[in-house]
C-alpha cells in the first residue's frame, strides 16, 4: 500500500485567521513568535550592554550553541513523534570519550576513531528506538534509563580522567576562519549545514511528511500505509548519529575528552526545541524553529553574562521561558480544538 499521509498543518492555532493578507500568512508561521522573541532579546541586550552588538560576540554565541544545537536537531526529530530523549547529553559524552581515547590512547587513526564514536552513539539511538517501538516502553522511561547507562559507561571507560593530547584532526572543527571583522569556526558551519539538511528533509520529502504524520497519530499513520515501526527506529537512530556529531564538535571546541561534559545538555536541547515552537505533544514544529530556539538560549545566556547576572538567575530565567513556551503551546492546542 502506498503511503498517502497528509502533512499536518502547522497553522492550526491560527486557523480562524483566514484571508490572503501577508500579515495573516506571517501569523500562521510557527516560527514567527520565537523569531520575534529573539529579535526583542537582541534589542534589549543591545541597549543594556555595549559589548553585545559586536561581530565577535555574535560569533561567540554561535560557537557556544553549536554543540547543543546539534543535539537539539536530534531532539526535534524525536519530539515531533511525541517522544522525548533524556539521554542525548550522556550519549554525546560517552561518544566523545570513545573518540578521544581511541585516537589518543588506542592508536586508531582519527577518522576511524570518529567513525567508531558515531557508530556507538548511533547504537544508543537504535537501542532507544527498539525499546520504544518493539516492547513498547514510554520514551521518557527508556531514555531516562539510557541516560544512566551512558553516564556510567562514560565514567567507567574514562576512569574519571580527562583525555588530553588529542591528535590535530579531532580539533580541526574548532579552527576559525575570518569573515568580515570576526572569526567563524568550521564547527559552526557544520551545525548550520545540519539544520538546513534536516529542515529540507522534514519540509521537502516524503520522509518528513511521515514524521509529522507519526507525531499526530501513530495509528492513523499506520492505517495510511506508513511503516511506523521502522520509521520510529530510524528516527531514534538518526538522532543518535547526530549526538555523535555533537560529540566531535564538543571535542573540537574544548580540545579534550571530558567525562563530566553534557550533564545539562539534554535539558538545554529540550529547552531549545520548546522555545522554537515544537509541540511536546508531537506533530507540530520545525527544525528552523529549533535553530531560533537555540539562538534564544544562547542570546539570553550571553546577554545576562555580559550584564553580570549570576548563573543561578540565568537558570531561573531559562526555566521561566520554558514554562511560558509550553503554556503557549498548550493554550494554542486548546484553542484549535
Amino acid at each position: 500500500m502506498t503511503a498517502t499521509s497528509t502533512p499536518p498543518s502547522t497553522s492550526t492555532p491560527y486557523a480562524e485567521l483566514k484571508g490572503p493578507t501577508t500579515a495573516r500568512r506571517l501569523l500562521t508561521q510557527p516560527t514567527t513568535g520565537p523569531l520575534a522573541a529573539l529579535l526583542l532579546a537582541c534589542v534589549f541586550f543591545s541597549f543594556s550592554t555595549d559589548q553585545f552588538l559586536t561581530g565577535g560576540n555574535f560569533s561567540l554565541i554561535v560557537q557556544q550553541v553549536m554543540v547543543v544545537g546539534t543535539l537539539a536537531i536530534g531532539q526535534t526529530l524525536i519530539i515531533l513523534t511525541a517522544g522525548i530523549d533524556l539521554s542525548c547529553g550522556a550519549v554525546m559524552a560517552f561518544g566523545s570519550i570513545v573518540i578521544a581515547k581511541m585516537a589518543a590512547e588506542g592508536s586508531l587513526p582519527p577518522l576511524l576513531a570518529i567513525a567508531l564514536g558515531l557508530v556507538v552513539c548511533g547504537g544508543f539511538g537504535l537501542l532507544n528506538g527498539l525499546l520504544v517501538q518493539k516492547i513498547p516502553l514510554p520514551p521518557f522511561i527508556v531514555t531516562l534509563g539510557m541516560l544512566n547507562v551512558a553516564f556510567a559507561l562514560t565514567h567507567i571507560y574514562s576512569e574519571e580522567q580527562t583525555v588530553t593530547n588529542l591528535p590535530a584532526p579531532l580539533t580541526a572543527l574548532g579552527e576559525t576562519f575570518p569573515l568580515g571583522h570576526t572569526d567563524i569556526t568550521y564547527g559552526s558551519l557544520v551545525t548550520i549545514a545540519l539544520f538546513l539538511l534536516l529542515a529540507y528533509a522534514l519540509s521537502g520529502t516524503g520522509w518528513g511528511r511521515h514524521v509529522y504524520a507519526l507525531g499526530n497519530s501513530q495509528e492513523a499513520a499506520r492505517l495510511n500505509g506508513i511503516r511506523t515501526s521502522r520509521l520510529t527506529i530510524g528516527i531514534y537512530t538518526v538522532a543518535g548519529l547526530l549526538y555523535g556529531v555533537a560529540a566531535l564538535l564538543l571535542i573540537s571546541r574544548t580540545g579534550v575528552g571530558d567525562p563530566q561534559a553534557g550533564q545539562t545538555d539534554n535539558l538545554d536541547s529540550i529547552t531549545a526545541v520548546v522555545l522554537g515552537g515544537t509541540s511536546l505533544f508531537g506533530g507540530r514544529g520545525s527544525v528552523l524553529g529549533t535553530f531560533i530556539g537555540v539562538l534564544i538560549v544562547g542570546v539570553f545566556r550571553n546577554g545576562l553574562q555580559l550584564m553580570g547576572v549570576a548563573s543561578i538567575y540565568q537558570t531561573l530565567i531559562t526555566g521561566v521561558l520554558v514554562i511560558l513556551a509550553v503554556t503557549v503551546d498548550q493554550l494554542s492546542r486548546k484553542k484549535a480544538r
